[in-house]
């Protein structure tokens, strides 16, 4: 494993060209393999947890499942539907409605129309065939019916909302926002790699393989859906990820190779240039992706499909991402050396990198790594002051996460939606004209058939007694159903509170914990269960912190062993855990400082939740622990090159640490800019990962690389590290390889 990408970069050196199109071959056999077979969606059934998961299991066997369903909503240009004309036109307008959708193949029902307890304004319930989750592809149709009906009948204004015109909307406008995104992060990036490189063709390799590797991790995302299949998140988490991590392991190689050029002075070719960089970066490249990778696989003990689809799509880009920086990227460098090697020997100038002048801050400390006047000064404290530093650093992170222990979780239901997206606005005056409407509870009941009367009086009783708490909307008739084999019952309960609000979690915890034991739970062998939208947000939300223990302990311990091995160091290992938790513990403190409260709505642009989407810290953790590891790879392994090569532990942290400033601080401004663009994005779920993210990797960049880590690792002195081991041997043979000898030293 140890010599496996100094072979494959051996292998590519020699065989540039075969190794390009081999690459290009992969992305497109990939790309291909991905649409030929298509994109496996997750089901309804996917989704199911705790009660509610299994309520939706009762009642989807006796065939009383939720269908997607649509509302028609009627109502004046001005004042209430009381007047003649007005009244006349909205019966008009519904019976076209009414006509028109039961012409529609997708529909399956179509409802009475039913006035509001004002008298304001009409609805009609509309019905869709297939599965829940199919609603967003089946409306379109529907919504075209109800745009040419309110054409027809301008008296009256005539709209169309519901789950599936809600859940559409909201996919079309994730898809705007990721092209959004694109057009802001993509220009930043170029402009970034540009200045780090000053070329424009040195700034655009690691662009391409960033693309290629996302285009080859997509296909191969839709190959796995037939799997583990997709909840509709993963290619969200390609885009973002796979542009950072891609440009950043391209970087991150890329500057090794370029260092490696400039000491040699023109005695070594391209090929044993790149095979340098390789025996460095490239295992390093190698150890950090396999890092994240183990440290986000600890996602599927959450036994979710989200946390599953977000684990596949990470695992996958980064993994592609892994094997570009030690395939094609060998090969692509030594056929770019060749070519300025031989545009050097035409105009007979040395084939030697151009070396900015050294930066000398007061005091005489030469900055011999070009790191420039702010990484220079921001590496001072650690050195002058490494108690102070390490203290004050560690201080400013706790006082920064302290805002987590007040943490509150939430599932974001179709109440927390952008109002930019006309079926919300619409949803909003249905439900002040209809309350009702704004949560259903579900009691499911299966017993067996013998026993379907007493189901029934048991229900009915269940529903007296909610008609008779506040916390319930009223009705006329117990809104009752029955399977044909007469064994699964289900009755809906409505509640005139939106979903988010604690009226609404009462009303569930009231029949859960009241209602149902006293009626229904009094029959001897029956099975119930509460589901809808408030009982599937609780379950979820107790079903992560059910599992939370159990992933944060596998990600601390896969983070300790994967650096323990890498580093050979339990000190370093243990101290990486330890600054990873605090990065991350600071980021989640600004996530719920920032998103929980309202100061900061109109700044960037959302409406608070009061609380944090429940899955954003336990994926946020996971995340963040891979970067963190990958950035402390990147450090560390300079600081141990530097050791090995003979250096005490003082001076091989210093230039370690100088070695790595600049490329992880540029790698870092890639990963800063792509995550703060999702800031921009109009799902809050979304907005909380790219701040939370963005901020993670500029604390972890800033405070714990350039402070923290430091200051710990020059206190500790030789204590951090173990035995020295003796760098491998180059090979020899070759007049390039014996020269090869003379350039292994970092410290050179």
């Amino acid at each position: 494993m140890r010599n496996l990408p100094e072979g494959i970069a051996r292998w590519s050196a020699r065989h540039p060209w075969r190794a390009i199109v081999a690459w290009f071959l992969f992305v497109a056999l990939c790309l291909g393999t991905g649409i030929a077979l298509g994109n496996n969606a997750a089901t309804a059934e996917d989704f199911r947890v705790g009660e509610a998961g299994r309520a939706e299991a009762i009642a989807t066997d006796g065939g009383l499942q939720r269908r997607p369903t649509e509302h028609v909503l009627i109502r004046a240009r001005s004042g209430p539907l009381n007047g003649s004309a007005a009244g006349a036109a909205a019966e008009a307008a519904a019976r076209d409605v009414r006509a028109r959708m039961a012409k529609l193949p997708q529909v399956a029902e179509v409802g009475q129309p039913e006035r509001s307890a004002d008298g304001g304004a009409l609805r009609i319930r509309v019905v869709l065939h297939g599965p829940e989750l199919d609603g967003r592809k089946n409306v379109v149709p529907l919504l075209e019916q109800t745009a040419q009906a309110a054409a027809a009948h301008p008296g009256v204004v005539v709209e169309e909302t519901g789950s599936p015109s809600i859940s559409k909307g909201v996919n079309d406008q994730r898809g705007e926002d990721l092209a959004l995104s694109e057009r802001i992060t993509l220009p930043i990036t170029v402009v970034t790699l540009l200045l780090v490189f000053g070329s424009v063709v040195m700034a655009a390799v690691p662009l391409v393989l960033a693309l290629t590797s996302i285009a080859a991790a997509l296909g191969l995302s839709m190959a796995v859906s037939h799997v583990l299949p997709d909840a509709g998140v993963g290619t969200n988490l390609i885009l973002l990820i796979g542009l950072a991590v891609g440009v950043d392991y391209t970087l991150f190689y890329l500057k090794r190779e370029r260092e490696e050029r400039a000491r040699a002075a023109g005695s070594l070719g391209s090929e044993a240039l790149v095979q340098l960089a390789a025996a460095t970066a490239g295992r390093t490249i190698v150890t950090s992706g396999l890092a994240v990778i183990a440290s986000t696989a600890t996602l599927y003990l959450a036994t979710d499909v989200i946390f599953s689809s977000l684990a596949t799509g990470t695992v996958l880009v980064v993994a592609v991402a892994m094997v570009s920086s030690i395939t094609v990227l060998p090969a692509l460098l030594v056929k770019l050396g060749q070519r300025a090697e031989r545009r050097h020997r035409r105009l007979g100038t040395p084939a030697t990198a151009k070396k900015r002048r050294p930066y000398v801050p007061k005091g005489g400390n030469r900055d011999v790594h070009g790191n420039g006047r702010i990484l220079t000064a921001l590496l001072v404290p650690a050195r002058r002051h490494p108690v102070a530093t390490l203290a004050a650093s560690v201080l400013f992170l706790l006082a920064l996460a302290a805002p987590a222990l007040g943490m509150k979780l939430v599932d974001p239901g179709k109440d927390t939606f952008s109002r930019a997206l006309p079926a919300m606005r619409v949803y909003d005056r249905l439900t002040a004209a209809f309350p009702e409407l704004l949560v259903e509870h579900e009691v499911v009941v299966r017993a067996a058939p013998d026993r379907a009367d007493d189901v029934r009086r048991a229900l009915t009783e269940l529903d007296r007694r909610a008609q008779a708490d506040p916390l319930f909307a009223a009705h006329t008739e117990p809104r009752l159903r029955g399977s044909a084999d007469h064994r699964v019952h289900v009755l809906t309960l409505a509640v005139p509170h939106p979903a988010p609000t604690p009226e609404a979690v009462s009303s569930l915890h009231r029949i859960r914990s009241d209602l149902l034991p006293a009626t229904v739970g009094a029959l001897p062998g029956v099975q119930s269960a509460v589901t809808g939208d408030v009982a599937r947000s609780q379950d979820y939300v107790a079903d992560e912190r059910a599992t939370l223990p159990l992933v944060v302990g596998a990600l601390l311990l896969l983070s300790f062993l994967t650096m323990a091995v890498a580093f050979r160091s339990a000190v370093v290992a243990l101290l990486g855990v330890l600054l990873n938790l605090l990065s991350a513990a600071a980021a989640l403190g600004a996530l719920v400082l920032v998103f929980q409260g309202t100061w900061a709505e109109d700044l960037l642009r959302f409406d608070s939740l009061g609380a944090i989407a429940s899955r954003v810290p336990l994926f946020l953790l996971v995340i963040l622990f891979g970067l963190s590891t990958d950035y402390q790879m990147f450090v560390v392994s300079r600081i141990r090159e530097a050791r090995e090569a003979g250096l005490p532990a003082r001076e091989a942290v210093l230039h370690g640490l100088g070695a790595s400033a600049k490329v992880v601080t540029s790698a870092a401004v890639v990963m800063v800019t792509v995550f703060s663009a999702f800031v921009a994005l109009h799902l809050t779920e979304m907005k909380q990962m790219g701040f939370c993210l963005a901020l993670a990797v500029l604390l972890d960049t800033v405070v714990i690389r350039l402070l923290i880590l430091p200051a710990a690792l020059l206190l500790l002195g030789e204590r951090a590290w173990g035995p020295r081991r003796p760098a491998a041997p180059r090979p020899a043979g070759t007049e390039e390889a014996d020269a090869a000898d003379e350039l292994t030293s970092p410290v050179r």
